[in-house]
């Protein structure tokens, strides 16, 4: 009787609708404190991880289970990323007012970005593996993994660094706006979508449409240039 409780009870804890359950409710658990508290500390991202993580540990789940068993809300991050081109539709004239300034920022700040995460890195020792680990932290999840493992580093580390810095993006990134003065909305979405990609255009939308499209067109930008072009200088650095 004990084996045959023992069997439905981990039949239930591995099914994919208790575990896909289980995410959308720490979800809107970690929604429900941030919207009561606004503080960035609770942001439901970083709730939502927290409390899964500490799940999936007491209930003694490998994450292979864990990751299988949610792959339906895996799929859905393409189709919401896509949803990401609604807030630029409605604000593509005010983009074109900006289009000289905002390559200029992607260019001058994609450039700062990687190159003062992997001049860092290398002072403090880093071997190359973790260089090429290191230098798309500030793409989103798929991208960063791809263009990680492309330049012979690891793809697993990689999306843990993305999410370090989307966390400490959207935690950080308002608060050192505000200190700096900066209060332009284009200015604080494209700051926030540079450096802390899909949580930092989530962070941006928060505060109105303008900032939510900038944040987008730089998260898009800053991965389709970083995809194309880190591959291809760290090639030549080889070659060099």
């Amino acid at each position: 009787m004990n084996a045959s409780l023992l069997l439905a009870w981990n039949a239930v804890l591995t099914h994919p609708l208790f575990l896909v359950g289980l995410t959308l409710g720490v979800y809107q658990l970690g929604l429900a404190l941030y919207e009561r508290t606004r503080m960035a500390l609770l942001h439901p991202l970083i709730v939502s991880i927290v409390l899964l993580i500490s799940a999936l540990w007491l209930l003694g789940l490998e994450y292979e289970v864990y990751r299988d068993a949610v792959f339906p809300l895996t799929m859905l991050l393409a189709p919401a990323t896509v949803a990401l081109a609604v807030p630029l539709y409605h604000n593509l004239r005010r983009i074109r007012q900006f289009f000289w300034p905002v390559m200029i920022t992607l260019l001058v700040a994609g450039v700062f970005v990687t190159a003062v995460t992997l001049l860092l890195a290398w002072l403090l020792g880093a071997d190359f593996a973790m260089l090429m680990t290191l230098a798309p932290k500030s793409l989103t999840t798929p991208i960063a993994m791809m263009v990680a493992e492309q330049m012979g580093g690891v793809a697993a580390m990689a999306a843990a660094f993305v999410m370090y810095t989307a966390v400490l993006g959207a935690l950080m990134g308002p608060w050192l706006l505000n200190v700096s003065g900066v209060t332009l909305p284009a200015a604080r979405g494209m700051s926030l979508g540079l450096a802390a990609h899909a949580v930092g255009t989530s962070r941006a939308l928060e505060e109105n449409d303008e900032a939510g499209a900038f944040a987008a067109l730089a998260m898009s930008l800053m991965g389709i240039g970083t995809a194309l072009l880190l591959p291809l200088c760290v090639t030549l650095w080889l070659l060099l």
